[in-house]
């Protein structure tokens, strides 16, 4: 796992209407699992159900999400807060590039721990 520049990531979604963005969405999975050590879900695999349900699997994702950074903040003794239920609301209300956003943040945070 790497530190990834979030305004980057923003520009180049923004710039190829979408498609990193789905790139985005499959590492931040793949990377979530790995500092949590939970395997059930790979990126492609969460994208794949999202788009079969038209979105809804996207909605437990997020706050599925926000539960696995949580734990693996707490797991390195990091000071941490439970933000799923945040991602869920902003999931809901069509803000899921702000989830992108602040999953990445935490992910660069425990990046830095590990380094």
């Amino acid at each position: 796992m790497r530190e990834r520049n979030i305004a980057t990531c923003l520009i180049l979604t923004i710039l190829t209407c979408g498609i990193y963005g789905v790139v985005w969405f499959i590492t931040i999975t793949d990377d979530v699992g790995y500092v949590s050590d939970d395997q059930s879900v790979s990126g492609g695999m969460a994208f794949l159900l999202t788009l079969i349900t038209c979105g809804i699997y996207g909605i437990y994702w997020s706050y599925k999400m926000g539960k696995l950074l949580y734990e693996a903040k707490l797991s390195r003794d990091m000071r941490a807060s439970d933000n799923s239920v945040l991602y869920l609301i902003l999931e809901i209300i069509g803000l899921g590039i702000v989830n992108r956003c602040m999953m990445q943040s935490e992910l660069n945070e425990i990046a830095r721990e590990d380094a």
